[in-house]
């Protein structure tokens, strides 16, 4: 039952840092994009 736990805090551990590097990288995009939306309409 302590293998089964410990499994389940790990894994829980990775989707955590999965998820905010994931999230991390999307907003770095979605501000390339809108700057670069934002750069065509003031030309």
């Amino acid at each position: 039952m302590q293998t089964i736990h410990a499994g389940y805090r790990s894994m829980s551990l990775l989707v955590s840092i999965n998820w905010d590097r994931l999230l991390y990288i999307s907003t770095i995009v979605f501000a390339l994009f809108f700057g670069a939306y934002l750069g065509m309409m003031l030309v």
